[in-house]
């Protein structure tokens, strides 16, 4: 169970009304409203025309920028054990992120975004039954819980079960389990996973605005 009380919030709502209408001038309402249903096939398709999934987007934007951070420079990850740059990335081109290695904005946001993608959002599309069918806000904090954890973690996770079964706020909650580093529940994870903090969004916190 949560450390905290999970609510739905005003800015968690605001978040979603903000993704909401990026949908509509981003292009991808329009393409989703021409499509039969939402199926891993028609969600490839929009995004092999360039098209970003508002989960996508709302879990990169309000999610995990926020609670990566941008290091323009590697630096070493003391829980991980590992160099990392960006936004949190661990790996270049297939290659462990090495000392002294650096990279512009741009080239951050970049491979963030064509990462969620491809590595957290698309399989927990394929790997969660009915992840197409849960609210916005419940598969982008999935994915951002997938960017953190790792996407086998989340198919394999309580709260994936959950989802599948439609029970989306024990599913908000079920992923707040996620808090540990190193075998120790680590405050700032404990933030992350529920109610954030002063100015960041928390996963949990996204997730219930989107359900009740």
């Amino acid at each position: 169970m949560p450390v905290h009380k999970i609510v739905a919030t005003k800015r968690g709502k605001a978040a979603l009304a903000g993704a909401a209408a990026l949908a509509i001038t981003g292009g991808w309402s329009a393409w989703t409203a021409r499509t039969p249903a939402e199926t891993p096939a028609t969600i490839r398709a929009a995004i092999d025309k360039g098209l970003t999934p508002p989960a996508v987007a709302l879990a990169v934007d309000r999610l995990i920028k926020p609670w990566e951070g941008l290091a323009l420079k590697s630096h070493w990850d003391r829980y991980a054990k590992i160099w990392d740059i960006c936004y949190g990335e661990t790996r270049i081109n297939g290659q462990p992120v090495k000392s002294g290695m650096s990279f512009t904005p741009a080239e951050c946001e970049a491979m963030l975004r064509r990462r969620v993608v491809r590595d957290y959002y698309l399989p927990l599309v394929d790997g969660v039954p009915g992840f197409l069918a849960a609210p916005v806000s419940v598969q982008a904090s999935m994915t951002s819980g997938a960017y953190n954890f790792g996407a086998p973690a989340m198919i394999r996770s309580t709260a994936a079960r959950h989802l599948t079964a439609r029970r989306y706020r024990p599913a908000c909650e079920a992923q707040t389990a996620f808090n540990k580093a190193g075998g120790e529940i680590v405050n700032g994870l404990v933030k992350r996973r529920e109610m954030g903090d002063a100015q960041r969004l928390g996963e949990a916190e996204l997730c219930v605005s989107g359900i009740e």
